[in-house]
C-alpha cells in the first residue's frame, strides 16, 4: 500500500511538473492583437523611429539661432625658429652709425618668433538676423508633422494586414465546427447502418459508404488544424509576435461581422478621414516652405562674434623671459547674397514645380479615394446578398439532408440519395463560410476606404 502511494506521488509529481513546462499560449481578440502590433509591428517602429529623428531635427535646426559658445587652446614649440632676412637698407644704416663699416655682431637675419607660444580663448558666435532660419524652422515642425501622419497611415495598414490575418484562423474555426457536427451525425448514421445491416435489411456497401465519408471527413479536419497553425504563423509575423511561441486568438466571426449602416453606404465622406490624404496635404505644406526657405536666400544676413584671448609668448616654458598678452575683439558679418549663377532662381522654379505635382497628386489621390469607396460599396452590398443567399441554399440543404435520412431510415430511400444530400449539404457549408468571410473582407474594406476604425 505505501510502496503504491509512493508511485502515485511521484506520478503526480511528474505531471505537475510537465504541466509547468508546457508552453503558455497567449490569448488574443482582434483589438489586443493589432495593439500589440502597434507596439511590436517592424513597420510601426520604423514610423516611431522616423518622429523621433524629426524632433531631433527640430531641435538641430532651433540650434543654429542660438548663441554659441566655445573653448580653445593652441600651443606651438618652434623646434626651429623661423628667421627673416632684413632689406639692405638695414645695412647700410648699420654702416652708417658703425663709420662706414658694418658691426662684427652685425647679421642680416632676424627672427620675430619665441620658441614657446601659448594661447587659450573663448569664441561667442550668434546669429542676430536670417530669415531662413524662421523658415526652415518651421519646415522642420511641419516636418515631424508630416512623419507623424506617416505613423497613423502606417499603424492603419498595419491594422488591416492584422485583421486579414485573424480572419483565416477564425473561419479554420468555423469550418472545424461544421466538420465536427457533421461527424457526429454521420458516425451515429453508421452506428444505425450497421445496426440495420446485421439485421439484413440493407447492403454491406451503404455502411462502406459511410465509413468512406466518415474518413474523409476526420482527414479533413486534419488538414483544417494544419492549416490553422500556418494561419497563426501568418498572424503572428504581421502582429511581430514570435513564431516559436504559442498563440490564442479569442473572437469569433459573429462578434466582428458587424453590418455597415445606411451612412456608410450612402453618405459621401471627408478626405480628412484618411491618413495617407493627411500625409499628402503635410507634403504640400512642406513643398511651400520649401520655395520660402530658398527665397530667403536672397535676403542678406547678419552674424555678431566675440573673441577673448590669452596668450604666451616666451623662449622657456612660462618662464622669466616671456609675457602674456590678453587680446579680445568684437564684429558684426554682413553676408549680401548678389549674384550666385541663378542657383537660387533654379532652386525655387524646382520647388515650385514640386509644389505643382504635389497638387497633382493630392487632386488623384482625392479621384482615388472616390473609386475605392464607391467599388468598396458595391463589392459589400455584393457580399451581403451573396450571404444571405448562401445562408438559405445552407439551411435548404439541411432540410434536404434530413429528410433523406428520414426516407432512408423508413426503407424507402436509398444510400445514394443520403450520399448526395451529404455532398450538397457539405458544399453548402463551405459555401456559406466563405461568403460570411468575404463579407468580413469587404467590411474590413469598407471601413478602410472610409477612414474608419476597425
Amino acid at each position: 500500500m505505501i510502496k503504491q502511494l509512493i508511485t502515485l506521488s511521484l506520478l503526480l509529481f511528474i505531471v505537475a511538473s510537465q504541466a509547468q513546462e508546457a508552453p503558455q499560449s497567449t490569448t488574443f481578440t482582434l483589438g489586443e492583437a493589432i495593439n500589440y502590433a502597434y507596439e511590436n509591428n517592424v513597420s510601426v517602429k520604423i514610423a516611431k523611429r522616423n518622429i523621433d529623428d524629426a524632433e531631433a531635427q527640430i531641435i538641430e535646426r532651433r540650434a543654429v539661432g542660438i548663441p554659441t559658445l566655445s573653448g580653445e587652446i593652441n600651443y606651438q614649440h618652434f623646434l626651429k625658429i623661423p628667421v627673416s632676412v632684413l632689406p639692405k637698407a638695414f645695412e647700410d644704416m648699420a654702416r652708417a652709425g658703425n663709420g662706414g663699416t658694418l658691426p662684427d655682431d652685425y647679421s642680416n637675419q632676424i627672427s620675430f618668433a619665441l620658441r614657446n607660444n601659448f594661447d587659450a580663448g573663448l569664441n561667442l558666435n550668434a546669429l542676430i538676423f536670417d530669415p531662413s532660419y524662421f523658415t526652415g524652422l518651421k519646415a522642420a515642425r511641419a516636418f515631424k508633422t508630416y512623419v507623424g501622419q506617416e505613423l497613423i497611415a502606417e499603424e492603419r495598414a498595419v491594422r488591416d494586414q492584422v485583421v486579414q490575418a485573424y480572419l483565416p484562423p477564425l473561419i479554420v474555426d468555423e469550418n472545424l465546427k461544421i466538420l465536427q457536427k457533421n461527424i457526429i451525425n454521420l458516425e451515429n448514421m453508421l452506428r444505425e447502418t450497421r445496426a440495420t445491416y446485421e439485421a439484413g435489411f440493407v447492403e454491406q456497401l451503404d455502411v462502406d459508404r459511410l465509413t468512406l465519408s466518415l474518413a474523409n471527413l476526420k482527414t479533413e479536419v486534419d488538414n483544417l488544424v494544419r492549416q490553422k497553425e500556418l494561419a497563426l504563423n501568418g498572424l503572428k509575423f504581421v502582429m511581430g509576435y514570435p513564431i516559436d511561441k504559442s498563440i490564442t486568438i479569442s473572437d469569433n466571426l459573429d462578434q466582428l461581422l458587424v453590418l455597415a449602416t445606411d451612412k456608410d453606404l450612402t453618405e459621401p465622406v471627408s478626405y480628412q478621414s484618411r491618413p495617407e490624404y493627411r500625409v499628402a496635404e503635410s507634403g504640400i505644406k512642406l513643398n511651400e516652405l520649401n520655395i520660402k526657405i530658398n527665397k530667403d536666400g536672397y535676403i542678406p544676413s547678419v552674424t555678431g562674434f566675440l573673441n577673448y584671448q590669452y596668450g604666451y609668448q616666451g623662449n622657456s616654458f612660462f618662464g622669466s623671459d616671456g609675457f602674456w598678452v590678453p587680446t579680445s575683439v568684437a564684429g558684426l558679418q554682413i553676408k549680401v547674397p548678389i549674384f550666385d549663377g541663378f542657383n537660387k532662381k533654379a532652386k525655387v522654379e524646382r520647388a515650385r514645380i514640386a509644389l505643382d505635382v504635389a497638387r497633382e497628386q493630392v487632386k488623384m489621390l482625392e479621384q482615388s479615394i472616390d473609386l475605392e469607396i464607391t467599388n468598396a460599396r458595391t463589392e459589400y452590398l455584393t457580399a451581403l446578398e451573396r450571404t444571405n443567399s448562401q445562408e438559405k441554399n445552407m439551411a435548404l440543404a439541411q432540410k434536404i439532408y434530413d429528410t433523406t435520412q428520414i426516407k432512408y431510415r423508413s426503407g424507402v430511400g436509398s444510400s445514394i440519395e443520403v450520399t448526395q444530400a451529404e455532398q450538397a449539404l457539405y458544399e453548402t457549408q463551405q459555401n456559406f463560410i466563405q461568403a460570411r468571410y468575404q463579407l468580413l473582407i469587404a467590411k474590413q474594406k469598407l471601413d478602410t476606404v472610409l477612414g474608419k476604425e476597425w
